[in-house]
């Protein structure tokens, strides 16, 4: 790997011993164990591909399969929030395992991380993408809002971390929610066994000004909904023009 860390990691679709044996994938199926995302973000990352997010509200349930996630690693990580310290925006990273670490980005959208590893290393799981496996039409109403004339794609309801948030109605009050909890509005359960390896693909994570070039982002080869990459462009103001 790009990065500092050092230890076996499983390869990229290797199957995984962690989780409820008897559970099937998608709604409706035993919630993920707090013990799935004990080990470092790193290492659940790619575990997550094919799991199922979904979020219960008065307007209705919406679950997406997720098939895009990046691995941010605390303190030996320069991208990560946690990278320089505990603040109030990155409180919830350095708790225990298996609950969501929600934040506002660019004025406008909520990302969704899991929070991974023994309490207090604040490494956590960026959800950036996934498909609609139920409450599309919910998605899609929350996706155009304000738009009532426009229509979303499918693969595009859930294409990228704001987008994602969107759909599933997520925002700062799911902040702190312990996904692993069955009384949760927002849950995570398996999903399909995992495929080869050669189903799921690196690479750099997107937008990031430091440690870019480690690939620590995962995703599923070839799937529709998996964003777009996109590097760290610096952002310049526009010299001011004189009188």
């Amino acid at each position: 790997m790009g990065g500092p860390l050092t230890g076996p990691r499983p390869a990229a679709g290797e199957p995984e011993s962690t989780g409820p044996e008897q559970a099937g994938p998608g709604p409706g199926t035993a919630l993920l164990p707090r013990e799935f995302f004990a080990d470092r973000a790193l290492q659940v990352a790619p575990r997550l591909l094919g799991c199922v997010l979904e979020h219960q509200t008065a307007e209705g349930l919406v679950a997406v399969e997720l098939t895009e996630v990046e691995a941010y690693e605390g303190s030996v990580d320069p991208a990560s929030h946690s990278y320089r310290g505990r603040t109030a925006r990155n409180a919830v990273m350095f708790g225990p395992p298996g609950h969501a670490y929600v934040y506002f980005t660019y004025g406008m959208h909520f990302c969704a991380n899991l929070v991974c590893g023994p309490e207090g290393t604040a490494t956590a799981v960026l959800l950036r993408a996934g498909r609609i496996i139920e409450g599309a039409p919910l998605a899609a109403a929350r996706r155009l809002a304000g738009r009532p004339a426009a229509r979303v794609p499918d693969r595009d309801l859930a294409r990228g971390p704001g987008r994602l948030g969107q759909a599933l109605g997520i925002d700062r009050a799911q902040n702190g929610v312990d996904v692993c909890d069955p009384a949760s509005a927002l849950r995570v359960r398996p999903g399909p066994p995992a495929g080869p390896a050669g189903q799921i693909s690196e690479g750099p994570r997107v937008g990031v000004s430091s440690a870019a070039d480690w690939p620590w982002r995962f995703w599923r080869t070839g799937d529709p909904t998996v964003s777009v990459y996109r590097p760290y462009v610096p952002r310049t103001r526009p010299k001011p023009v004189s009188p």
